[in-house]
């Protein structure tokens, strides 16, 4: 089968889509198939990315095809739309120059690239196209205050979006609340027949890869979180002082408001407790000022970590924070959550019911979950894990276990593969029945 994945990132950039991107063409690419990724030059060095148009690299079987970028980074909205419009435009020239694929999959980085799709399966309709929806555009954008919701950005961009659900084979969200915001998008009509047709189909069928939508959570690769890295050891030195890692991206859609407030009061009782921040993004350098106007002494910004640093602060932490703004329930999909089960950490949410951390919390009981401003159960359970050694490891192995369940590679490429095969399928079905009304009329 010859199967294409279009996304901005791809490794050697350190961001999460772009793993995930390589996790699955290398899965595909052992089983057989033939696998391009179409991906941009990124935000690594020079020395780490080929920039040079066209040219392609071979890894485990995987053509990867640079598109070539300026790399002006995030630190403005200009410089992130510049490279995400030069982007799009090489890609979708590069799109119908590719021979015909059997599956293109798009992930949403940049917006609206499955349009890149969309254009060569216009040239092959035999080609059947998938999106992975990481973001939910217009509305992250509308809720982070970038355009004005109803205004002529966000219109234009829900009109592509039914535009595209018109040609779409199938859609990945990667939580309930993404799907169900991405099913409130379709027109009357077009949710008409799908009530009408839900009717006969019971509630397994209609959530499974045979469904033009599924659920499909983020995952970590196994082999980098072998089993016994991941146990928090329970030895006295843990105690003399708690480390809470928040690692990953900083921006719009998180909130650290309630974050902050916990460490300063925690600060000012002197507790043996330090917030360890790893990454960075538009929130990075605000929540830093802020630090600073309050004089925390107990919190730490590292900045971008190498994956051995990044394990070793995991391993040494008694939790992982993770928080999300209200109004971003459905449009983002924390992937912070499946790097920390694997590595056995207790879960630290602070963000609205009904996210994919929050499910994972309630189904496995790995941590906790919290409402924006609860600043006394933060402390509560901080120092629950900081005093009781056993608390903690019943966590960690409530958090392993979730992960090695729902949130590996094992799982989450299993639950691809049959997407993949379901969209190959229905198509050679149609195939089938058209061509026996043919021949029949």
């Amino acid at each position: 089968m010859k199967i294409t994945i279009i996304n901005q990132f791809y490794p050697p950039d350190l961001s999460p889509t772009g793993k995930l991107a390589q996790s699955l063409a290398e899965h595909r690419a052992g089983q057989g198939d033939e696998i391009t990724v179409i991906a941009g030059t990124g935000y690594a060095g020079p020395s780490q990315a080929v920039a040079v148009r066209d040219a392609t690299t071979r890894s485990r079987s995987v053509n990867v095809w640079r598109i070539w970028t300026p790399r002006l980074g995030k630190a403005s909205i200009w410089r992130r739309m510049t490279d995400y419009a030069v982007f799009f435009a090489l890609t979708v020239w590069a799109s119908v120059r590719l021979p015909r694929q059997d599956v293109i999959i798009c992930l949403t980085t940049p917006p609206f690239i499955a349009i890149a799709g969309f254009m060569h399966k216009t040239l092959h309709p035999r080609t059947r196209l998938i999106l992975w929806n990481m973001d939910c555009y217009p509305e992250v954008a509308e809720r982070a205050g970038v355009i004005r919701p109803g205004g002529v950005m966000s219109r234009t961009m829900q009109f592509l979006n039914r535009c595209l659900e018109s040609v779409l084979d199938h859609t990945i969200c990667l939580d309930s609340a993404m799907r169900d915001l991405v099913l409130s998008r379709r027109s009357t009509r077009t949710k008409i027949r799908m009530e009408e047709e839900s009717r006969t189909e019971s509630d397994s069928e209609r959530n499974s890869p045979k469904s033009s939508h599924s659920v499909i959570s983020n995952w970590e690769r196994s082999h980098s979180f072998p089993t016994g890295n991941s146990s928090r050891a329970a030895s006295p030195d843990l105690v003399q002082e708690a480390i809470v890692l928040y690692s990953g991206n900083m921006g719009q859609g998180h909130c650290f408001e309630t974050v902050l407030t916990a460490a300063q009061q925690l600060d000012d009782q002197n507790a043996p407790v330090r917030f360890i921040f790893t990454g960075g993004g538009g929130q990075s350098l605000p929540v830093q000022r802020e630090v600073h106007r309050r004089q925390l002494r107990n919190v730490d910004f590292l900045g971008y970590v190498s994956d051995d640093k990044l394990r070793e602060l995991q391993h040494s932490a008694c939790c992982s924070l993770i928080t999300l703004k209200d109004n971003m329930l459905g449009v983002m999909s924390p992937s912070k959550l499946h790097g920390n089960l694997a590595a056995g950490l207790p879960i630290l949410y602070v963000g609205p019911r009904g996210s994919n951390v929050d499910d994972a919390i309630q189904r496995h009981q790995c941590g906790v979950s919290l409402c924006h401003g609860d600043t006394k159960r933060f402390i509560e359970f901080v120092n629950r894990l900081r005093f009781d050694l056993s608390v903690r490891a019943m966590y960690s192995k409530r958090a392993r276990l979730a992960f090695e369940v729902e949130y590996s590679d094992q799982h989450g490429l299993t639950k691809f593969d049959g997407v993949i095969q379901s969209v190959v399928d229905q198509f050679n079905h149609r195939a089938v029945v058209d061509q026996f009304n043919r021949r029949a009329a």
